[in-house]
């Protein structure tokens, strides 16, 4: 008796052992590949963004940039696809991610890029990640289980090499699948890959997104009040931004059915509004605008005009991702705050970025890792207790229709319900 338990035991280790190597094994091979693919990617956006700044013209190619998008998806057959809502979809269901999914989303978004279109870049990274991720279980038959893990795997490498918070992209991809649960299997490997994946960008210099911030205010009642209340209406904006990319989704499938001229319209009204408001600051990722939010220095109106132009670039058909646009919003909106109420700009700016983030995502402890790689530990009490809040305030809408929302955000209940 006692030596059957012995072997059972020895048995079950082995299986551990073998399991955690392998996921080892290929943590760093999709850390390895992700990640050089995601510095191609990178750099050619940052190329093509230079580009555009340098010739501002190249604007008027948008609506033909949008026509070449559609035009790639269906040669490919592959005009319904959903976008990082496919690859949430796959964990769920355990079905296979296509490969092209990679190479059409790193040309489409350098394309909307190239032309002026407003979008992000991490939403398109992971597309990339997750299909390269799954593509790699499929070449060495992995089993389903398996294969969700080094679909994680994809996610985290990727987003990590393109935005430089390598603990926030190994927790990502484990937070975003199921809100009120966390897929602590793929903790190991997901680091592993985020890690490697973020090494391989510093040493080919590709440049982090990263706001440090020099001295935070000291913690008071006043400042702890001003930050919850900024917090919580940075969820509200976080809504309005989902139910306007919604809305623009729904109105173009209403009244523009041939995705041909949906996106050639689409293009066409971003480039009437890119002259009527006469900047550029709406194009592209906006990275500069944060920049200049964090310094107290933004437009009254920007986050609503970035709304805007992200709603009607993405539901048009033009591919990039929605994370970096929630940063602008969130950075703008509370850069608004703090200069009405006379709260330090870098603070409330910081504060507004990461609230939005938070209730766009429903990733609490992301929205906390980010804020300490991108502003600095220091400013940890604020941080929680904005991401506190904007989880709560939130609600229960999402970038991504296909997060699974397995805890209610108000009581200890299972609730498994689709994100709004």
């Amino acid at each position: 008796m006692e030596n059957t338990k012995l072997k059972k035991i020895v048995k079950h280790n082995t299986e551990r052992s073998i399991i955690s190597f392998e996921y080892i094994f290929f943590a760093l091979l999709i850390g390895v590949i992700v990640g050089f693919v995601s510095i191609a990617f990178g750099l050619g956006l940052n190329y093509v963004t230079k580009l555009r700044t340098a010739h501002p013209m190249l604007i008027l190619g948008l609506p033909l940039g949008g026509l070449i998008i559609v035009s790639l998806y269906k040669i490919c057959k592959d005009e319904n696809d959903t976008g990082t809502n496919l690859v949430l979809a796959a964990i769920h269901s355990k079905n296979s991610i296509p490969l092209r999914m990679a190479p059409l989303i790193f040309v489409s978004t350098i394309i909307t890029h190239l032309f002026g279109g407003s979008a992000g870049r991490e939403g398109a990274a992971l597309q990339i990640g997750g299909s390269l991720g799954n593509y790699i279980a499929r070449l060495f038959k992995q089993d389903n289980k398996s294969s969700i893990v080094l679909i994680m795997c994809g996610m985290s490498a990727a987003f990590s090499t393109l935005f430089g918070t390598p603990m926030a992209a190994a927790i990502f991809s484990m937070e975003v699948v199921s809100v009120g649960i966390m897929h602590y299997s793929a903790l190991l490997p997901c680091v592993i890959s985020s890690f490697v994946g973020h090494y391989i960008s510093v040493k080919l210099g590709l440049a982090e997104s990263l706001f440090p911030i020099a001295a935070f205010p000291a913690l008071g009642i006043k400042n702890a009040i001003i930050v919850c209340i900024l917090a919580s209406l940075g969820a509200f904006v976080s809504i309005l931004f989902v139910i306007s990319l919604n809305e623009a989704n729904a109105l173009y499938s209403k009244y523009l059915k041939n995705k041909y001229l949906r996106a050639f319209v689409g293009g066409l009204i971003i480039v009437i509004l890119t002259f009527v408001f006469q900047t550029y600051d709406y194009n592209g990722t906006g990275i500069n605008v944060i920049s200049k939010a964090l310094d107290g220095n933004t437009h009254t109106f920007a986050f609503l005009f970035k709304i805007l132009f992200t709603a009607i670039t993405l539901g048009a058909g033009f591919k990039g991702g929605e994370i970096v646009p929630s940063f602008f919003i969130g950075a703008s909106f509370g850069c608004l705050m703090g200069n009405i109420v006379g709260f330090d700009p870098e603070l409330s700016a910081s504060v507004g970025m990461i609230s939005v983030f938070c209730g766009v995502t429903n990733c609490p402890i992301t929205s906390l890792l980010i804020s300490f790689e991108m502003f600095g530990f220091e400013g940890m009490p604020y941080y929680l207790l904005a991401v506190a809040f904007s989880y709560m305030c939130s609600g229960y809408f999402s970038l991504y229709k296909e997060q699974k929302i397995m805890y209610s955000k108000y009581h200890t209940t299972y609730i498994n319900k689709d994100a709004d």
